[in-house]
């Protein structure tokens, strides 16, 4: 039976991804109508009722992403229902890069929170911030040096995990993953970024 358009191939190998942007490689057993049966590592299957992300190449034009809902979950067995069509990601959307860059979290009431940028896309950044609390789905301005260009725009935080520093003890620190919507303009300067980042560790490796 041929697998349709908008499903991946059975055999193949395809990326779930949880609400919480937790990665993981599985394999296509089974794929038909709106159904899909996987294979994943034990320690990466979400629980019944889970909304995950899949996505696989959609060569040249980027990768497609499916949303779907966990059904069944028995071992390393999943089953899948589609929560959508499958949509192509554009290579640039998704394309992550940088680590490092100075990064000011400014909130009303707050005093203004620096921090470092673990890395960054064109619609959200992962970035570190010492001696401060922040709650899932707060609105931020986030002041950010890319290189020489300077970008300044709101943000949802989308996930926020805090680590309590214990030796020696210190302030809490907080990773958070915020998301945004720029135009062409600050997407370019990001891309640009990116890109530039990422020719510089193919250079150094």
């Amino acid at each position: 039976m041929t697998t349709p358009a908008h499903l991946p191939e059975a055999g193949s190998y395809v990326e779930m991804t949880d609400c919480d942007e937790q990665a993981a490689r599985v394999r296509v057993v089974h794929a038909e109508s709106a159904g899909l049966t996987l294979s994943a590592p034990l320690d990466a299957v979400p629980p019944v009722g889970a909304t995950v992300t899949l996505r696989w190449s959609a060569a040249p034009r980027g990768r497609f992403a499916l949303p779907c809902a966990v059904v069944e979950a028995d071992e390393n067995r999943l089953e899948l229902r589609t929560a959508g069509e499958a949509l192509v990601e554009q290579q640039r959307e998704f394309v992550r890069g940088g680590g490092g860059e100075q990064v000011i979290m400014r909130r009303p009431g707050w005093r203004d929170a620096h921090g470092w940028i673990r890395d960054i896309s064109e619609h959200s950044v992962r970035a570190h911030f010492e001696g401060t609390n922040v709650v899932e789905g707060e609105e931020l301005q986030l002041w950010m040096q890319l290189g020489s260009e300077i970008i300044d725009i709101p943000c949802v935080a989308s996930r926020v995990a805090m680590l309590p520093q214990q030796v020696p003890p210190g302030p809490m620190s907080v990773e958070i993953v915020a998301i945004f919507d720029v135009d062409e303009s600050l997407a370019r300067v990001i891309r640009r970024y990116v890109m530039r980042q990422q020719l510089l560790s193919r250079t150094r490796s």
